[in-house]
């Protein structure tokens, strides 16, 4: 809650009736401590919890009624297949597995979403990309993946590379960092992002560029209509407005 915390303020204070969504929400814990904190007490906003499975979203309905938080709002339906509001401002998804988190990203980019926090789970697609385009790799990438352990941790980290410049790609500043200790999960990178631009050319052209040299294009660059690079030119100029969040100004769960 302390990393959402600007999210949600920011919402709030720019939207009369902030729509927030929480994408993969199992059980809804999530989204029920964001509606105690920040919109129980509100004049307005709603929470929608988008869950594939029915008896989590009628446990968590009733769960939801005997609390009174009528402002909760329960789908049942596969993070892909879901029927979202028309704008999203936060939309946020906690360890929804493999291409789960794509279809969150997918529909926070659809839907313009000013926020987007998501925290990855395990993840398959590219490795298995990898494997069966290893001679795809540019030069000496491919030595980054040959043996399976490498490929496995190697197409994890590079799906998530990928995920964070697809968000800067349309606009979106973007902050990579620790949702909690190791010790608690091992899977705890937060990808934050805030939308401030409507584009990102040089992000784009980074993106594209990397999905050439990798072999790989995963779920979430195909439906936003992301392709490799068919050739390798100079970069666009930087430019002040499309400057990136560095890992120094990441928040802490403090802030």
């Amino acid at each position: 809650m302390g990393l959402l915390r600007p999210a949600v303020e920011d919402v709030k204070a720019r939207h009369p009736e902030p729509v927030m969504v929480d994408a993969g929400s199992g059980n809804a814990y999530l989204g029920f401590v964001l509606y105690e904190l920040y919109l129980k007490d509100a004049a307005a906003g709603s929470l929608v919890s988008v869950e594939g499975r029915p008896e989590l979203t009628e446990r968590a309905k009733g769960r939801a009624e005997r609390l009174g938080f009528s402002r909760m709002r329960f789908q049942t339906a596969h993070i892909d297949q879901a029927e979202y509001p028309e704008r999203i401002h936060l939309l946020m998804a906690l360890h929804a597995c493999d291409t789960a988190t794509d279809d969150a990203l997918i529909a926070a980019v659809r839907h313009g979403a000013d926020h987007v926090a998501v925290v990855p789970c395990c993840q398959a697609e590219v490795a298995a990309q990898l494997k069966e385009n290893r001679k795809a790799a540019h030069g000496s990438m491919g030595l980054l993946f040959a043996h399976p352990w490498h490929r496995r941790e190697f197409g994890s980290h590079l799906t998530n590379v990928i995920r964070a410049l697809t968000l800067e790609s349309f606009g979106y500043q973007v902050t990579v960092t620790e949702l909690t200790g190791w010790e608690h999960s091992l899977k705890n990178e937060l990808i934050l992002g805030r939308r401030v631009h409507r584009d990102n050319r040089r992000a784009r052209v980074q993106l594209e560029r990397l999905l050439a040299e990798t072999g790989v294009n995963p779920k979430l660059t195909r439906e936003l209509g992301v392709k490799p690079s068919a050739s390798v030119g100079e970069l666009p100029p930087v430019e002040a407005e499309e400057a990136v969040a560095s890992a120094d100004e990441a928040p802490s769960a403090e802030s």
